[in-house]
């Protein structure tokens, strides 16, 4: 099995639209290690999901839901999550100045 640590997406959303940040490739699974919210105008809230092989969104599947995030800062999600085949993490923005940024260990 052949492990890749890598940035697994880089991403700034349009405002207030629900967008794929990445997608786990076929035959590989994902150690994901943290996911960095950077704020880069005023104050404002996130979102983050995991859909379970690209399933339609559904509540049950946030790690953050309207979260407030001040302007100028970041905020780092460091929670150890498992990904397989073709699921999907999403992201949003209220205000769509929010920068997105995944990094984990791609083994396929």
């Amino acid at each position: 099995m052949t492990e890749t640590p890598k940035v697994l997406g880089q991403l700034v959303p349009a405002a207030t639209t629900l967008s794929i940040l990445y997608t786990t490739p076929g035959a590989t699974n994902v150690v994901g290690s943290t996911i960095v919210v950077t704020n880069q105008s005023t104050d404002t809230t996130f979102r983050i999901s995991i859909a379970v092989a690209g399933a339609a969104d559904n509540a049950k599947q946030y790690l953050a839901w309207n979260a407030a995030i001040p302007a100028n800062s970041f905020v780092a999600i460091t929670v150890g999550f498992m990904l397989g085949a073709a699921d999907v993490i999403r992201v949003y923005s209220d205000s769509g100045n929010v920068s997105f940024n995944a990094f984990g260990v791609e083994r396929a």
